[in-house]
Formats: structure tokens, C-alpha cells, sequence
């Protein structure tokens, strides 16, 4: 078994090649070995999580996407008000170091929702990441977007760190787990508020309904979830229907007698994430009627575009990038307006460390094609890294615009 395939196994996480190898040899590096059969084949649990860590980075701030706090704090508010003897439970998963369980925390303590009301739970692979969060200390950069003024409400400055009060810490219930090995069944419906984002992205598609079914059965029937805004068409198409809630990417479970929308063209897309590995081409039928025209017509030269684009992503699946990178110019030699082949450039560019070259390739691929959801959320997450907050809240309701009106009109 490869390193790829043993980290899939374990985690669900679908690495690229290069992903899974460089890790591989940073471990052997590490521990003096050379021959890596006899590391794969002698590995050990603990040797197992180390080399995982490796590949799950945990990348967040407190008060990520803002309104979503603010949505979830007023669906507990509503819920409390309706049964005020009720005791809601809320869970994070990833919770990377502890921004989002403890930006839910510090949400509710402003609105003045009682402690002993809601219980919060927070769940990670990485017990390096599990450390800091129940350590509660952050650096400066954990605090961005325009108003941190809860920093001064919510921690005490250690020298050039911050620490959350205890009330807040002890608030959180952390533990080290992976969604595909919780027992939904024996858990259904135990919790109110879910905040599963940007975790599916980085599974392939039969462990994406598998994942997904595992919510569906931890959430209560009245629930809400909240995910990452690349992950709402998935969702979609595996029994939740979004709610309307501003500026936040909410859902709830479909109700029987629902209409299921088939799955939308395009969609859906690797974007931000609390807990990132190396990025994933996957597969992804084209999105609008100009790209199927260009397919056509390229097929009627003897120039099967949608071939080489899919033949594009293998390579670049595999961790061929170079080949990857050649197929996709072969495609824009013969077809200059082939969005999506500056879509996987941008992909590759990324998986190389390049963003600055895949914010260009994606502002190409959007121009081109105005309706590329995946380019657009791979642009929001460049401008929320860059700082710049205005144009990534742009890009997001941007991007979804563009999934609701491909979805009313698939439905």
C-alpha cells in the first residue's frame, strides 16, 4: 500500500501523489530510513498520526466568516425562546485549533445566551492542533478582518500572545476524532448546530456521501449546518436544502416530500478550509452552454477538448503537473477560450505554491467564463489570505448567485 492510499484509508483525506510522498519522505528524513516499503510496512498508530499531521495544517482565525456566528447565535437565541428548558448542542468538525468552537463561544457569551443552555463540542485529526486549542493562546494572527474589538473582551494579552478566559476555554468540549469514524446511528440527531466547512473538499466523491450521510444523522431534524461555500452544491445534492440566512452558507436536512434538485454543472470546487492539505484536481463537467459549444466544435475539427481537459486533471491527479501544465496550453493553442483549462492551470500553480500565477490563471478563467464557480471560490480564498476582506465577501455571494441560479434552474 502506498503512502497515499494508507492516509486515504485512515483519514478519508484524497491526496494528490506529490502530497502523500512529500510527507512520506519528511517522516523517513526524520527518522533515518531510506527504504520506504519497510516504513509503510512496519508503520506504527503513533508513526501513522505524525506522518498525518504532515499533511493536515490547520489554517483559521477567529470569527471566519463572521455572519455565520451571528446566523448560528440567533437560530440557539430562537430555539431557547421556543423551549427555554431545552439544552441545544452545537459541534465543530475540523475544529483546527480552536478559532471556530471558540468563536461560537464568545458569540454566545455576548448575546447573552446561558452557559449551561448549549454544550460545544469541537472534533480534529491532529492532536498538534488539539494541543493548542485547548490551550486557548493565539498570535496576532488569529485576529483579522475589521473588527477584532472581542479580542479585549474575550482574552488577556500574555506577552505577545493572547489567552481566552477560562470560562470560555472551559466551555469546549475538544477531542481527536475523524467524522467517517463516528457512530452517527447510535448519536442521530444529538446535535442542533453543525459546523462541518471546507472538510468534504478534500474527499473524493464516494467519501463525500459517506461523510455527508453521517451528518445527516448526527444533525436533529430541525437543525442547521453550516459549510464552507464551496461544499453548498454537494450537500445539496445529498439531502439538504439551503436555508435563508444572510451572508451565512446554511442548511437544513430535506423534508420528505422535498423535490431533489439534481446535481448542478460545474460544481463542486476545492476553496478555503480550516484543516488543508495539498489541493486535489478532481474531475468536473463543464459549467454553461459556451463551454459545451466549444466542445463541439473542437470535437468536429478532430480536437476532442474535453478529453484532453479531463486527460489534464488525471496527469495532474497523479502529481504529473508538467504534463498536466503542457496538456492544458495544448488545449488553449487550439482553443484560446477554454476556460477550464486555465481553471486546472490555476489548480496546478496552487499545488505548486504559486498563488500569485493561480489568482491569474483563475481571473482568466473568469473572464472567460463570468459563471466559473470554482474559479470564483479559489479567488475568494486568495483575497480572505491577502486581507483583502471587501473583495472575498464579493467573490462569495458572487459565487453563490451563481450556484442558486444554476440550481432553480436545474430544478
Amino acid at each position: 500500500m502506498s503512502a497515499r492510499e494508507l492516509i486515504k484509508q485512515t483519514t478519508g483525506l484524497n491526496l494528490s501523489v506529490a502530497a502523500a510522498e512529500r510527507a512520506l519522505r519528511q517522516r523517513m528524513a526524520i527518522l533515518g530510513q531510506r527504504d520506504s516499503r519497510a516504513y509503510l510496512d512496519t508503520i506504527t498508530p503513533a508513526e501513522l498520526q505524525a506522518l498525518v499531521e504532515l499533511v493536515v495544517v490547520p489554517e483559521s482565525w477567529l470569527f471566519r466568516d463572521a455572519q455565520a456566528f451571528v446566523s448560528a447565535t440567533a437560530y440557539v437565541q430562537q430555539s431557547l425562546a421556543a423551549r427555554p428548558q431545552r439544552q441545544l448542542r452545537i459541534l465543530s468538525l475540523p475544529c483546527a485549533s480552536g478559532e471556530e468552537p471558540y468563536s461560537i463561544a464568545m458569540s454566545l457569551a455576548d448575546a447573552g445566551v446561558a452557559m449551561e443552555s448549549v454544550t460545544i463540542d469541537a472534533m480534529d485529526l491532529s492532536e498538534v492542533a488539539l494541543e493548542r486549542a485547548r490551550r486557548g493562546r493565539y498570535t496576532r494572527n488569529a485576529f483579522r478582518g475589521p473588527d477584532i474589538s472581542f479580542r479585549a473582551r474575550h482574552f488577556s494579552q500574555v506577552d505577545n500572545e493572547y489567552q481566552i478566559h477560562d470560562h470560555l476555554r472551559e466551555r469546549v468540549n475538544f477531542s481527536q476524532g475523524n467524522l467517517l469514524d463516528i457512530d452517527a446511528l447510535g448519536n442521530a440527531g444529538r446535535y442542533d448546530v453543525l459546523f462541518c466547512r471546507n472538510l468534504l473538499i478534500y474527499f473524493d466523491d464516494a467519501t463525500t456521501a459517506t461523510a455527508i450521510a453521517k451528518l445527516r444523522l448526527l444533525l436533529a431534524d430541525d437543525g442547521v449546518l453550516f459549510a464552507g461555500y464551496a461544499e453548498v452544491p454537494v450537500f445539496c445534492t445529498n439531502g439538504f436544502t439551503p436555508m435563508r440566512m444572510p451572508g451565512a452558507f446554511a442548511l437544513q436536512k430535506e423534508r420528505r416530500g422535498q423535490l431533489r434538485r439534481p446535481r448542478a454543472a460545474g460544481l463542486p470546487g476545492p476553496a478555503a478550509s480550516q484543516a488543508r492539505p495539498a489541493p486535489v484536481l478532481r474531475p468536473a463537467p463543464r459549467s454553461g452552454q459556451a463551454a459545451t459549444g466549444h466542445a463541439e466544435r473542437e470535437s468536429a475539427q478532430g480536437f476532442d477538448l474535453a478529453a484532453m481537459l479531463t486527460h489534464a486533471r488525471q496527469l495532474a491527479n497523479q502529481g504529473d503537473h508538467a504534463a498536466a501544465a503542457v496538456a492544458c496550453h495544448a488545449v488553449l493553442a487550439s482553443s484560446p477560450g477554454a476556460a477550464e483549462a486555465y481553471f486546472i492551470l490555476g489548480l496546478i500553480s496552487e499545488c505548486n505554491q504559486q498563488p500569485a500565477e493561480a489568482g491569474e490563471h483563475w481571473r482568466r478563467c473568469v473572464y472567460l467564463q463570468p459563471d466559473h464557480y470554482e474559479a470564483l471560490c479559489h479567488l475568494a480564498l486568495l483575497a480572505e489570505q491577502g486581507g483583502a476582506a471587501a473583495q472575498a465577501s464579493a467573490l462569495k455571494q458572487r459565487a453563490a448567485r451563481v450556484f442558486s441560479r444554476t440550481r432553480n434552474q436545474a430544478s
